[in-house]
């Protein structure tokens, strides 16, 4: 009777040992976003897409266009940018409003190290005309942002909810849709707290810990140069348009705007830019080894003329859109 006891007890610790073992090798359902930037028009499908997760061809199980509306949208503005940047915010109303219908829409001013909801609604909004009355002229304090890639960190982890007066009651019992999310930050990049802007003093661990958080919240990082109220030209612009290039290469974002310190004739083609590359990005389902924290992302495809951009590393697990 005891070696029978003794045989079934070793029989189910070893079932269920091998089942637990089963279940930390099963991949997880993993998402990422992918822009396909093309001179012609492309409609691209899974076999058009060729992904490398930790170097292994991996097969995509969807490939899904973003629809007209179907995504949300971050515009970060560094508190700290030069009062001049005022000329620019009826171009930053026409880009809202422009957005297609559905478009849900955050406005956030990087200061002290975090983001502070513009004078609209304190989360995303579908309405984009009072997304748009939520901007204004940014205080021209020197270095108030603390450092952008603080707020960037901040912003990705604790991602904001749709404001209280656009959630409806049904949403509410069904749970939120969650959107392709996609942030636009208009700052000059410098990072204080890393030190001097020297071409030598160019490794940020905090840019870097703005990368991962990024990447793990599965948000492209989009940009647009423009000088701060305390650094003109100079190292300070070489120092953040390397570190905004940085974000962007590494989220599958994009720099739309450089130069060699001057700001922006117009802001105007560079946010057209950026609405135009939302509607050319895909979300591409495939299957991770869920016991990993991270792994690396390589993309490419045989559609003529085009480049791809996605992130360098994605989160096992991460969803993007549902």
């Amino acid at each position: 009777m005891t070696r029978s006891l003794l045989a079934l007890t070793l029989l189910a610790a070893t079932a269920a040992t091998t089942t637990a073992a089963h279940a930390q090798e099963s991949p997880a359902t993993t998402q990422a976003l992918v822009a396909f930037d093309s001179k012609a028009p492309v409609s691209p499908t899974a076999k058009d897409l060729t992904l490398k997760v930790d170097n292994r061809v991996t097969p995509l199980t969807n490939l899904a266009a973003i629809p007209p509306g179907g995504a949300q949208v971050a515009l970060l503005i560094d508190d700290g940018l030069r009062t001049s940047v005022a000329r620019e915010m009826n171009n930053l109303r026409a880009f809202i409003t422009s957005l297609p219908a559905g478009t849900e829409v955050f406005v956030g001013y990087m200061a002290n190290g975090t983001v502070f909801p513009g004078t609209g609604a304190s989360g995303f909004t579908s309405n984009l005309a009072a997304a748009a009355q939520g901007l204004r002229i940014p205080s021209g304090i020197p270095g108030v942002s603390a450092s952008p890639y603080f707020c960037l960190s901040e912003f990705v982890k604790n991602w904001p909810g749709q404001a209280e007066n656009q959630v409806s009651p049904v949403q509410r019992g069904e749970g939120l849709v969650h959107k392709p999310r996609f942030v636009l930050m208009i700052t000059n990049g410098v990072d204080p707290y890393n030190g001097s802007t020297s071409p030598l003093n160019q490794n940020s661990p905090y840019v870097d810990a703005s990368v991962t958080d990024a990447q793990r919240a599965g948000v492209p990082v989009y940009s647009i140069y423009f000088s701060d109220a305390g650094f003109a030209g100079g190292r300070g612009s070489f120092s953040g348009q390397n570190y905004l290039t940085q974000i962007a290469e590494g989220t599958g974002g994009l720099s739309l705007y450089q130069s060699t310190g001057q700001n922006p004739v117009s802001m105007a083609p560079y946010l057209k830019q950026f609405q135009e590359a939302i509607a050319r990005t895909y979300v591409a389902t495939f299957p991770v080894d869920a016991n990993k924290k991270l792994v690396s992302l390589r993309t490419s495809t045989d559609l003529p003329k085009t480049k791809l951009r996605a992130p360098t590393q994605v989160r096992p697990g991460t969803v993007v859109a549902n």
